[in-house]
């Protein structure tokens, strides 16, 4: 069974088609015409409901850098619904543009709308109209998470912040309008702080839009237990049956609550598809018309949501670990942390990495889409892969097989529901959407070493568009110089939307490594391009354009490094 809150009232599903979509769902099923269908695949924005997070849930913390945790999480979040599994509703509160307007009545002379709706009226920012619900769900949105972050931050609400012109633009940037134009909808994001604090000033009614479950079953998540094997003495029968969440003409969602419930649907379901945020699997659905026969969902394994620190073993098989700039620790980011929810961990970690978030896909989809997803789905133009090669990370996955069956590996592990590998993530593509996943297997978790003082980490993308655009070219690169900065120890360069596959520029690497820290080596290294890649020709790019474009924007890393230097010697 799945539960959550639809406006307000609770919803409990069992028999369902597990790939119902949340818009199939509100509007053939529930007939909630507010949300409309535009592209299908989560680039429009005109389907876009905004979701809270109901108490107890899990929250993304973070050390402030003064011993204290702090909250990171927002309580609300935006997503598309028309590519979003309504299973992945499970315990959430989900909102359509009808809910926002204080109207107990159901009148709309009598109704008080929410200080973005109530904007877009002033400001005119609506003209067709079919856009704007999912304008409205985005700015709303923004609103409220300002609201809640002032109201225990600020002394009153006079202190509230008032949202800034850059902050409105992001929370609409995954929305599309092609009638109004953006300026008046911009206006009337930056009026609703006022027109929230004038009603405040009033004394008017607001509607308060958050749901309190602290009590409620569905609100609480357990955290979730790794088991290392399941005990050689247990039978396979005498494993604990764990049932479908939704059922359906024989169709079957599984959502397990912890890597052991995992581990033992994936291995009596080798051939499930496994779904994590689905922003790319949700096209199979509404594009490709899949009717996928068993889903299992990763939303509820907490496991998979966490990030750590680890320290970095000594292996005398791996030269780098005994150098004395070698990463003494790596970030490990779970396969089912959101791009929002690691954000926040790459801005404490990794600081150029996360600058390029904001050029990553939408608010909703960074709300939906995950690490482990991005890097499974093994496309050329994912964002996320060429940046991590350029790092040296490593990918952490799990192999799960039958527990009757021979793993074949020793003895020792043959009685394994389990095997688990970590292997550099260079050698994980293999060739055009083929990984070294198989049947069974899923990603548990992303290992990132840490970088050094020595480490100079520079990101360029190239797109049609600065935001919620596909790569034609991504180059990442991590140059490593030596204490005075004049000569390149070591290069790691990830290339993406090159080729089948995301790749490491190795001959690049080589002619980088032993060369003066300037700007000529750059640009002699550049010139072998050709060696490590033949670009592909598609819609986006051609192969000349390609090639050439990174070549430059390899010239373009010698320079931001020079420039780097003289401005810390200055």
């Amino acid at each position: 069974m799945i539960s959550f809150y639809l406006n307000g009232k609770r919803h409990e599903l069992t028999q369902l088609n597990p790939n119902t979509t949340v818009l199939e769902y509100l509007r053939l099923h529930e007939g909630q015409t507010d949300t409309k269908e535009g592209c299908g695949s989560g680039d429009c924005g005109a389907c876009t409901v905004m979701v809270q997070r109901l108490p107890n849930a899990s929250q993304q913390v973070l050390n402030d850098g003064n011993g204290d945790e702090k909250n990171v999480t927002p309580p609300f979040y935006t997503i598309n619904s028309c590519i979003t599994l309504v299973s992945l509703m499970d315990g959430h509160h989900l909102m359509t543009a009808s809910y926002l307007a204080d109207n107990p009545e159901h009148h709309p002379e009598r109704a008080l709308l929410h200080p973005a709706q109530q904007a877009m009226v002033e400001c005119h920012g609506s003209q067709c109209g079919f856009c704007t619900p999912g304008f409205v769900m985005s700015l709303a949105c923004v609103y409220e998470n300002n609201r809640t972050q002032t109201s225990q931050e600020a002394a009153s609400q006079s202190d509230a912040k008032q949202l800034s012109y850059d902050e409105v633009v992001a929370s609409i940037s995954g929305n599309l309008c092609r009638c109004t134009g953006y300026r008046p909808i911009i206006e009337a994001g930056l009026l609703m702080s006022d027109i929230g604090q004038q009603r405040d000033e009033d004394q008017s009614a607001v509607k308060d839009l958050t749901i309190s479950l602290a009590t409620d079953a569905m609100g609480s998540i357990k955290g979730s237990a790794v088991s290392k094997h399941v005990p050689a003495e247990l039978k396979n029968e005498d494993l604990k049956a764990i049932a479908p969440a939704l059922n359906d003409a024989g169709r079957q969602l599984y959502m397990p609550k912890s890597l052991d419930e995992l581990n033992q649907v994936l291995a009596a379901n080798p051939k499930a598809t496994i779904w994590a945020g689905g922003t790319d699997l949700g096209l199979s659905v509404t594009q490709h018309l899949v009717d996928h026969e068993v889903i299992i969902q990763l939303s509820g394994v907490e496991a998979l949501k966490s990030w750590s620190l680890l320290d970095a073993k000594p292996d005398s098989s791996n030269k780098d670990l005994n150098n004395e700039q070698a990463p003494s620790q790596s970030l490990v980011l779970g396969a089912g942390m959101s791009y929002q929810q690691m954000l926040p961990v790459l801005e404490q970690y990794f600081p150029s990495f996360a600058q390029v978030f904001e050029r990553i896909a939408s608010p909703q989809i960074r709300n939906m889409g995950t690490i482990g997803g991005n890097i499974a789905n093994a496309s050329p133009i994912g964002d996320l892969p060429p940046i991590l090669l350029a790092l040296d990370a490593s990918i952490h996955l799990r192999h799960c097989a039958s527990h009757f069956e021979k793993s074949g590996n020793d003895s020792d592990n043959s009685d394994a529901i389990y095997t688990d590998e970590i292997i550099p993530l260079s050698e994980f593509f293999l060739d055009y959407k083929k990984t070294k996943l198989q049947a069974g297997s899923y990603v548990v978790a992303i290992h990132i070493p840490l970088m050094h003082d020595n480490q100079r980490l520079f990101i360029h993308k190239i797109s049609k568009r600065y935001e919620d655009d596909i790569s034609a070219c991504l180059l990442a690169a991590r140059i490593d110089v030596s204490a005075d900065g004049m000569t390149i120890e070591n290069a790691k360069l990830g290339l993406g939307g090159m080729a089948a596959i995301p790749l490491l520029a190795t001959t690049c690497q080589q002619a980088l490594i032993g060369q003066a820290a300037e700007v000529a080596s750059f640009e002699q290294a550049a010139q072998v391009l050709s060696a490590d890649v033949t670009p592909m020709t598609d819609v986006r790019a051609s192969r000349e354009y390609r090639s050439h474009v990174v070549q430059r924007l390899l010239v373009k890393c010698g320079k931001q490094l020079v420039a780097g230097r003289q401005t810390e010697t200055a």
